[in-house]
């Protein structure tokens, strides 16, 4: 079932989805489904699951030269999204990426998940290699999240990279896109990030997932604005708690996001580190509620595969 059909079979009430990273390459499926177990019991009608691009090793030759080599460290989305559905049977979102992959790849990848029946696709541009200043496209590949969401959106018209073939049938997958709360950091402002957005659900994206936050008044004076800017679909918040003190750092300069001075001066008056979980899980359990009474459509976590504070915010809040 599509995300906008489950948001509307709701009747405004808010549902509760999370993401999981695939594992390392080599480990096995176990790994999925003990961060699954402990959540199944508040029902989410559909799971993300991440895909990661290729990254760099340097590998040393006899005669000292390093060669620059490209490897998958975390591989599997489509698998484990087949894996989930058959186990569980629920939803799922695998997330699709211009970085690492060509528009060939791209094109095999949802002819597969066509196959298999998976209808949600969350459409990013990805991130930039570790070791490169700044995003650098696939030879052969989608330079920009709106490409790729047009590669979807073509294939949804029955329009694929090469149609000399007889038999070509339309998918029907319904695209997913990211939002930023606090403005994508490679946006010069936020009336330039809002355009950005207001394109890709014209071109067809039918919800928007945000970015982690944590003030709820980002959102809520994100989604005023996207309404104000004709865009009108589903916005699912995504969401983290703080589990470590270093992630009042990490958090922020991996994603460009602000922390409430609140909630620093919280952790920093912390003893130890179990003290600082406990105020990241209470700081979101307040977060939920506030996010609930607005009438968010999903709380949607960003698990980590670490199932563990996402059940006991579940179990406050659903």
């Amino acid at each position: 079932m599509k995300i906008t059909d489950h948001i509307k079979n709701a009747n405004g009430k808010t549902l509760f989805s999370f993401e999981l990273i695939p594992p390392l390459k080599g480990q096995s499926i176990q790994g999925i489904y003990n961060a699954i177990d402990p959540l199944m019991e508040f029902k989410p009608p559909f799971i993300d699951v991440t895909s990661l691009r290729e990254d760099y090793i340097y590998k040393q030759h006899d005669n000292g030269l390093l060669e620059k080599l490209s490897y998958r460290k975390r591989p599997g989305t489509i698998a484990i999204c087949a894996a989930i559905m058959n186990k569980y049977g629920v939803d799922t979102v695998p997330h699709l990426l211009c970085g690492g992959f060509t528009k060939d790849e791209t094109e095999n990848a949802l002819i597969d998940l066509n196959f298999l029946g998976i209808e949600n696709v969350l459409v990013l541009r990805g991130d930039a290699r570790r070791g490169d200043a700044t995003f650098v496209p696939t030879t052969g590949g989608h330079c920009y999240a709106t490409d790729l969401l047009q590669q979807v959106v073509n294939m949804n018209n029955g329009k694929y990279l090469h149609e000399d073939y007889d038999g070509i049938e339309k998918t029907n997958f319904c695209i997913g896109v990211a939002g930023y709360p606090e403005k994508h950091f490679e946006a010069p402002n936020l009336k330039s990030d809002f355009n950005y957005l207001k394109q890709k659900v014209d071109m067809g994206a039918e919800f928007i997932v945000t970015q982690m936050f944590f003030d709820n008044q980002k959102y809520f004076d994100f989604v005023r604005k996207c309404r104000e800017n004709d865009i009108n679909v589903p916005i699912i918040p995504g969401l983290k708690p703080i589990t470590a003190s270093k992630q009042l750092v990490s958090l922020s300069k991996t994603f460009f996001i602000d922390m409430p001075e609140d909630l620093c001066d919280a952790v920093n008056a912390c003893k130890t580190e179990k003290d600082v979980k406990e105020i990241g899980i209470e700081w979101m359990i307040n977060q939920c509620k506030e996010l609930v009474n607005f009438g968010v459509p999903v709380l949607h976590f960003y698990t980590m595969s670490n199932p563990g504070p996402t059940r006991r915010i579940a179990e406050a809040i659903f």
